[in-house]
């Protein structure tokens, strides 16, 4: 069986997590802590990046520092994954869900505006696939109608949009590191910072100046606001920063497999049997998954089974959020759900991890072609 994922590991991850077990520090920010932050700073010009225990916590962090207030409206996307609206719903904010774009899977920027109210305070782009949002107009929008922006990078890391890091636009950018993503620590995330902003850190301390305290700036350290424990083990940190020594070759490793797989796949596409995906120009995407469209609902369905039954693992998601229980409950879709329901219902992910050989994209794909050739389209 080609699994669907195996979580990335290098090699060097073993001798930094001794190493932060030994050095007798292994709660947060710690040396391997500040190397990842280090690092996440150099590479995406953030002016301030903390790691936290999710992508998820990362998500929550943003909100609070959007100081939203209950009836705030947050517009973003149907098609992401529940965090993206959990956290702004735990804020006290309403969700306001708009169509994606059916070529990148990504929030439609032109609906953008017309979904704006006057209780609308932040704008949250979800870059599917690591495929960047098209973010001038995001950030036009955001300037003009004095909105803050935030960006779901979950899936971004070493991802790009007109050469800027995803991430780094906004004003706050979410990276995931679970072990399904790019880059991991079995669970952890990172928030970034586009200005810095002296509340991120009392945040992620349970509502403390404990980092001031730490370097020295006061006596002892309070309660001052909203927070909780946001900080990961320095043993997450540690297992991380051995990938992150290797994010080049991690990245191009799987650019290669995902370009074996468009190449592969090409002439299923030419046919019209199957989508493939769509990388707009000043985009630099960074293969965190490799998806085809089959033709509806029920071909998807029939060509998950088929994949499985002759070894291949294979994924479908998400549910868009304004059809789920708690996205009737919670927010509100705006404008009219031409792509979001269908386009998700067509989607399938093929199996995408460091380390797959050729030889197994190859056999996914001509599983996939095979499908096709017995009659299925």
């Amino acid at each position: 069986m080609i699994p669907f994922n195996v979580p990335p590991y290098c090699g060097r991850e073993d001798a930094y997590v001794l190493e932060a077990i030994h050095s007798h520090k292994i709660s947060g920010d710690g040396a391997f802590t500040k190397k990842c932050h280090a690092w996440l700073e150099e590479h995406t010009g953030a002016a301030r990046a903390l790691l936290t225990t999710s992508g998820t916590h990362a998500l929550d962090m943003a909100a609070l520092l959007c100081r939203l207030e209950p009836g705030d409206e947050v517009i973003m996307p149907s098609y992401t994954f529940s965090s993206t609206a959990n956290a702004f719903v735990l804020a006290g904010a309403v969700p306001v869900f708009v169509d994606i774009r059916p070529d990148t899977m990504n929030i439609d920027e032109t609906l953008i505006e017309p979904a704006i109210t006057p209780r609308t305070r932040v704008v949250c782009v979800v870059h599917y696939a690591g495929v960047g949002c098209e973010m001038d107009t995001v950030m036009d929008i955001a300037r003009r109608r004095g909105l803050k922006v935030v960006e779901d990078a979950a899936q971004g890391v070493m991802a790009s949009y007109k050469g800027t890091a995803l991430g780094a636009i906004g004003d706050y950018g979410c990276f995931s590191f679970h072990e399904s993503k790019n880059y991991s620590m079995g669970e952890g995330g990172a928030l970034l910072l586009r200005q810095e902003d002296p509340r991120a850190e009392v945040i992620r301390e349970k509502g403390t100046n404990r980092a001031r305290f730490l370097r020295g700036q006061v006596d002892k350290y309070t309660w001052e606001d909203l927070g909780s424990s946001y900080l990961p083990s320095e043993l997450n940190a540690a297992y991380l920063y051995g990938q992150l020594e290797m994010a080049e070759e991690i990245n191009a490793a799987r650019l290669h497999a995902w370009e074996l797989y468009r190449q592969a796949l090409a002439p299923l596409a030419d046919r019209g049997y199957i989508d493939l995906p769509h990388i707009p120009d000043g985009c630099a995407h960074n293969a965190h998954m490799f998806y085809i469209k089959a033709r509806d609902l029920n071909e998807r369905t029939a060509l998950i089974a088929y994949l499985k039954a002759n070894g291949v693992g294979s994924v479908f998601h998400y549910v868009p959020l304004h059809s789920a229980a708690a996205g009737l409950r919670f927010g509100r879709f705006h404008g009219e759900d031409r792509y979001t329901t269908r386009e998700s219902e067509r989607l399938l992910r093929l199996p995408m991890y460091y380390g797959i050989t050729d030889s197994d994209v190859l056999y996914a794909a001509e599983t996939v072609a095979a499908f096709y050739r017995e009659g299925r389209k």
